[in-house]
């Protein structure tokens, strides 16, 4: 009886994502202030990286260049992936599974909670859209996206640009998901949100 009442009790995973600069942070931030457990993928993804047990992996495959004072050299290894697919697909294949394993604890301790949600950049490329019960995808027009990650990392509209154009296209995303935040004036996105947490509620 215990377990049945564990497997009956089912929280609702609602995965959150967006490009980069479409402001799923801000998004996220409003639904924790709200008391929604929120589960940040990528915040967690790179704990898990500089774990040990990671890095030793990924110093086997990637050899001792991105290693540095025994950590996850980020900016090497990015190098690495950024423009070679199967390189990229081996660096998910030893992050992905110990993420996966990491939320699946955190989930156990928000059984009483309705849902939760989980925000993650890459929520379609990693195929863990699969195992939430909807989607929410924010998203907003380039040339806004393009200026936020300027101001945001100091960096050029060129690899902005380049950024953007290796993420799934946000027609795509839009597509698959259920829940669709347009991200533009902050006023408006939070009543986007509001209206979006009654439906959830």
């Amino acid at each position: 009886h215990f377990l049945n009442y564990f497997s009956n009790k089912m929280t609702k995973i609602i995965g959150l994502t967006g490009g980069i600069g479409s402001g799923k942070t801000t998004v996220a931030n409003y639904f924790i202030e709200k008391g929604i457990p929120v589960y940040i993928a990528d915040d967690e993804a790179r704990k898990i990286t500089d774990s040990k047990k990671v890095t030793s992996k990924i110093k086997k495959i990637f050899g001792n260049e991105v290693i540095e004072n025994d950590k996850v050299n980020r900016a090497s290894l990015a190098s690495i992936v950024f423009n070679d697919k199967e390189k990229l697909a081996q660096l998910n294949a030893i992050i992905h599974p110990e993420v996966k394993k990491h939320f699946e604890k955190w989930l156990k301790s928000k059984l009483d909670d309705k849902f939760v949600i989980k925000e993650s950049a890459i929520l379609f490329e990693s195929g863990s859209y699969l195992n939430c019960d909807a989607i929410i995808m924010v998203t907003a027009p380039l040339e806004t996206r393009i200026e936020r990650t300027i101001n945001r990392d100091n960096s050029s509209r060129e690899s902005v640009l380049q950024r953007i154009n290796n993420q799934m296209l946000d027609e795509e995303k839009i597509k698959k998901s259920d829940y669709i935040i347009q991200n533009t004036i902050l006023t408006d996105t939070y009543k986007q949100i509001e209206n979006l947490l009654k439906k959830l509620i």
